[in-house]
């Protein structure tokens, strides 16, 4: 209620992303290959820790409050809702690559390896993809409350880093695990015994309603199709990789993995939300499966570093042209400004 009325929904939604965007950007450059915790503690100021904290509830609250603000100023539009979801598909990432360098990677004593790095991050990613494909299938976003608890706690780990120091991280907690080997454990349990059988549960139930949005096995997981082989690549790479890429470029890595699967999920909020089928494979898979293909045969010798940072570079600024271009068709076509409630003048 204090939002004033003159607000757009979206430049909620954006400044949101915008803050945790600059808020991973900042913990980057104090922390680029996420040793700052572990074998280099000290590293990154408290700062820094205390200002994620605050973004991090300022993102979760703004992205709270948006939808309400929409219907509080009769705005709301398939535009908004494609922004929010869209913008969310990318942030679920980005919020869990901050978040690893609290707990640092590896060194033997503390920390955890970059490999468990990548399960953790693909298995948030893989429940975010869940949902939009239960929503594709049911017309119904059932959102599970793990999405608020892990707000909660990333909020938590942020404020107890600066309050007390990195070193809580690095401490047994019970019968020898570690803080960051239970949130770990309770992920992979969430995952695995809540979240994804409750949207198999959903979707059999709308079945048993005869409430499916798609009538046949194979529309229904058309869907899926693109992110599990881009899961299957990327795995591929990650295990084959004669350099190591994952280990020498974990950062890189890791934000080339969610950003890709931002887009690809992207592609399907959008055939959700206007009732058409989903490209079989999305156009990534194809130059990804090359720079694969290349990297794992040796063909790249010395050179994977930088085809990983060419790739993502290629991938980072195509997710963004993607998204500019699909807000402004949308914007012509309801007739309304991306950040503004004015209406645009019909030429």
């Amino acid at each position: 209620q204090i939002v004033p009325l003159w607000i757009a929904p979206n430049l909620l939604t954006f400044s949101g992303f915008v803050m945790i965007l600059v808020n991973y950007f900042l913990i980057s450059f104090y922390d680029w290959d996420y040793t700052a915790s572990g074998t280099s503690p000290g590293l990154v100021p408290t700062w820094v820790w205390l200002f994620s904290a605050f973004t991090t509830f300022c993102a979760y609250a703004l992205d709270s409050i948006d939808g309400k603000h929409a219907r509080r100023t009769q705005s709301s539009s398939p535009l908004g809702e494609l922004f929010d979801h869209g913008l969310d598909s990318w942030a679920t990432s980005i919020f869990v690559l901050s978040f690893f360098s609290v707990c640092s990677r590896d060194n033997g004593k503390t920390g955890v390896s970059v490999y468990t790095m990548y399960i953790y991050l693909s298995i948030v990613l893989f429940n975010f993809m869940c949902s939009h494909w239960e929503k594709y299938n049911t017309g119904v976003l059932f959102l599970p409350w793990g999405y608020d608890l892990s707000q909660v706690v990333l909020i938590t780990a942020y404020l107890l880093t600066g309050l007390v120091g990195v070193e809580v991280w690095q401490k047994p907690l019970l019968f020898g695990y570690y803080i960051t080997d239970v949130l770990v454990i309770l992920l992979i349990g969430f995952s695995l015994l809540l979240s994804f059988p409750q949207t198999l549960y959903n979707i059999h139930r709308a079945h048993l309603k005869k409430t499916l949005k798609n009538g046949s096995l194979y529309e229904g997981l058309l869907p899926l199709v693109s992110p599990l082989l881009l899961f299957v690549l990327l795995t591929v790479w990650v295990v084959l990789s004669p350099g190591n890429i994952l280990a020498k470029q974990p950062r890189l890595f890791l934000w080339m993995v969610g950003v890709t699967f931002s887009n690809v999920i992207c592609k399907v909020i959008v055939c959700q939300m206007s009732s058409t089928r989903p490209e079989l494979l999305h156009w990534f898979l194809f130059p990804l499966a090359l720079v694969v293909y290349a990297a794992i045969s040796g063909l790249l010798s010395w050179a994977e570093e930088a085809v990983l940072a060419a790739f993502t570079a290629l991938v980072t600024a195509a997710h963004v042209h993607y998204g500019i271009c699909v807000g402004r068709q949308l914007s012509e076509h309801f007739n309304i400004y991306i950040f503004s409630l004015k209406k645009r003048i019909q030429e």
